[in-house]
């Protein structure tokens, strides 16, 4: 299996985040990434390669012009009023407030674009966060072009940055914009199964109203967890899409065996749905050592949740997103892709 990854991940290097009323060390961090690539090579899973460039249009293809404009100079213009600090919203748009106006400051863009404020802004997170999406699209390319799965590692994360937001550590959406580039590439229907622990809510609401991609998500509750406001049952999709979205929310404490009941209904909905190119939502934030996690997969796990995703057995892209028990990252990853290659 071929692995794509960048040392450019390392330019989003905050320095604190905001957890708990604190500003404390982030949780999501470079030596992630790094614990990765450090697995997959003493295994020597595969060859390892570089992304190349694919400049904007792909991006602008799933997020909002105005928005990406907005990641592009976001620390600029921070940087000119605040100084060299990474950059935090303050407020946010609450209810019966007006969206329809951007503000003209880079307070009032931070607090337009973001939706929570644990997720700075660098100097470097433009240049991390496009060639995350590099990574991703040319493990997109790779699978179009007849590989029959690689695994993209990129960071910054992406599944909670919606069409026009960005949080959760997620600045630009990896996963969306690469079932958008198989779509474009000639896939009539693409699937993504959204493993993480946190529901993907940038993911569904950039393609909640479309048929052509079916996205399937099993996450904590959000009665108990974040996003908070976004992964319950009820929400199927919209218009065309109705139907097209599922949600599998489960309570704190879930392990393995009662998780694979509705990851078994997860597999079967994909596999009913037939598509020409299934993307893997890839987060390890499930295992039971996580510090901001509250499921308990052991390592052991990992191998077969990479057994059930290889029975869609279709062409299938891995994007990386959330883990963070470091120490053990890179086994957990590498252990979903090892079960899946095996069941193959």
């Amino acid at each position: 299996m071929f692995a794509v990854y960048s040392q450019d991940h390392q330019y989003h290097n905050p320095r604190f985040e905001l957890v708990d009323g604190q500003f404390s060390p982030p949780f999501e961090h470079p030596r992630r990434a790094e614990t990765v690539l450090a697995q997959i090579r003493e295994i020597s899973l595969g060859h390892i390669l570089p992304p190349r460039d694919f400049g904007l249009s792909a991006i602008l293809r799933v997020h909002d012009e105005g928005f990406v404009r907005f990641l592009q100079t976001a620390w600029n213009e921070w940087s000119l009023v605040r100084g060299e600090g990474d950059a935090f919203p303050f407020t946010w748009i609450g209810r019966a407030m007006r969206r329809d106006k951007v503000p003209e400051t880079s307070d009032g863009k931070l607090g337009y674009y973001a939706f929570d404020a644990g997720t700075p802004i660098t100097s470097g997170t433009w240049r991390a966060a496009t060639t995350s999406v590099n990574v991703a699209l040319t493990g997109q390319e790779l699978v179009a072009k007849g590989e029959r799965a690689v695994f993209a590692l990129c960071r910054p994360p992406g599944h909670h940055a919606a069409r026009d937001c960005y949080g959760g550590y997620c600045f630009l959406n990896n996963a969306a914009i690469a079932a958008q580039a198989f779509r474009d590439a000639g896939a009539e229907r693409v699937a993504i199964l959204d493993v993480d622990y946190h529901h993907g809510n940038g993911t569904q609401e950039i393609f909640y109203d479309r048929r052509d991609i079916l996205f399937v998500s099993l996450h904590a509750h959000p009665r108990q967890e974040y996003p908070y406001f976004s992964g319950y049952e009820d929400e199927r999709g919209a218009g065309t899409g109705e139907g097209y979205n599922q949600n599998y929310p489960l309570p704190w404490g879930t392990d393995w065996t009662s998780y694979r009941e509705p990851l078994e209904d997860a597999i079967r909905a994909i596999r009913n749905y037939s598509p020409d190119a299934f993307v893997v939502s890839l987060g390890v934030d499930t295992f039971e050592k996580d510090p901001i996690c509250k499921f308990q997969f052991h390592k052991e796990d990992y191998l077969r949740l990479g057994e059930a995703i290889a029975r869609v057995n279709k062409p299938t892209l891995f994007v990386m997103e959330g883990g963070y028990a470091v120490d053990e990252l890179g086994l957990n990853v590498v252990n979903v892709l090892v079960g899946f290659e095996n069941a193959c």
